[in-house]
């Protein structure tokens, strides 16, 4: 006889705030392994391929390993160092941007030398601000600094992790599945289906997104002639998995420069919009669709709900889990909604099945 539906509410209702606490106080301890997990869960697929190609599992698991070591060390040797020299470039140059903007404001708009005039008055406001908000800036960064030793331990013990998991996948799978209560062993499995293919559809697909965007991105910007375009279209793929954010900060970075390196020359910044239209185009038309598809069921406004909740309660891990848990989520949303339609409390008294006689 299962339980009550109250006492279950009970029970899964304290291994939620018990897994909500556990991530608030070991976030950071908890890091290294969030991520392991997450590599070895996107890795699977390929691991059980190789398999069905006749390799070991120790076999597959160690070529995947090996692989993703030289994308990485090939990645720093050769994509590394010129996101980091543009980037320094960029902040070098930021005082010098700024001289400019204001020669250029001044020059076009006199009032704002007027201290009374109210335009003058914004900006000075503004600048405030972001001169209260650059202190905190600073302190965050000087404290990042001193976590220098744990971002080298992060990435020694990620890949460890994720070759352990990855190895003992199909074990730890069949571990998890011994322990769900075998009421609703059924339930679980279909939810788990749903939720392992909303979260391949949206992380591998939208991951792919991502790359191919700041691919296109920063090679275009490129060859455009725009100075630091690597960085900017690396920034605008990087954060695109946010809908329609990656290209407003991606475009509206890019035609800032753009105007003051082309100002004059409207063609070239032309060119600068035109290459942030085209890849609006091509992600809306052919990536997405292609690569994520029009199944996974995160709403854009759901999803940066979700984003901001958890990198507010639990800071970068947060932002982290926040993607598959939206996704989870939803899956048992929709299924819960499915089954209250199903029931009485929707459907009433006088659509219930009739009684035998």
């Amino acid at each position: 006889m299962a339980l009550p539906v109250s006492l279950q509410l009970r029970y899964w209702g304290v291994a939620a705030v018990v897994l909500g606490l556990v991530l608030w106080l070991l976030g950071d301890t908890l890091l290294p392994f969030i991520l392991g997990g997450a590599i070895a869960f996107l890795l699977d697929p390929i691991a059980d391929r190789m398999e069905r190609w006749g390799m070991s599992r120790l076999l597959a698991t160690s070529v995947i390993t090996l692989g993703a070591i030289f994308v990485f060390v090939l990645a720093v040797l050769l994509i590394v160092p010129l996101l980091v020299q543009q980037a320094i470039s960029l902040f070098n140059t930021a005082p010098q941007i700024a001289a400019d903007l204001w020669t250029f404001l001044t020059t076009r708009f006199p009032d704002l030398l007027d201290d009374n005039s109210t335009i003058r008055q914004s900006l000075t406001g503004v600048g405030e601000t972001i001169q209260a908000r650059g202190g905190a800036l600073v302190n965050g960064l000087a404290a990042s600094l001193n976590s220098i030793v744990n971002i080298m331990v992060l990435i020694v013990v990620v890949p460890v992790v994720a070759f352990y998991l990855l190895l003992d996948w199909d074990n730890l799978v069949a571990q998890i599945d011994e322990l769900i209560p075998r009421d609703h062993l059924e339930n679980v499995h279909k939810l788990g289906r749903e939720i392992d293919a909303t979260l391949a559809s949206f992380i591998r697909g939208q991951g792919t997104v991502c790359f191919i965007q700041g691919l296109y991105y920063g090679l275009a910007l490129m060859l455009a002639g725009l100075n630091y375009g690597i960085i900017v279209g690396f920034v605008a793929g990087l954060i695109s998995f946010i809908p329609y954010v990656g290209a407003l900060v991606g475009g509206g970075l890019a035609l800032g420069l753009a105007l003051f390196q082309f100002w004059g020359d409207w063609m070239s910044i032309g060119v600068i919009g035109i290459i942030f239209m085209l890849g609006q185009v091509l992600e809306g038309n052919v990536l997405t669709p292609k690569l994520v598809g029009n199944s996974v069921g995160l709403h854009p406004v759901w999803l940066i709900f979700a984003l901001s909740v958890f990198g507010s309660l639990f800071g970068f891990v947060g932002m982290l889990v926040a993607v598959p848990v939206a996704a989870m989520i939803g899956v048992v949303a929709r299924f819960l909604m499915q089954q209250y339609k199903a029931g009485l409390l929707y459907r009433g008294l006088s659509h219930s099945e009739p009684k035998d006689e």
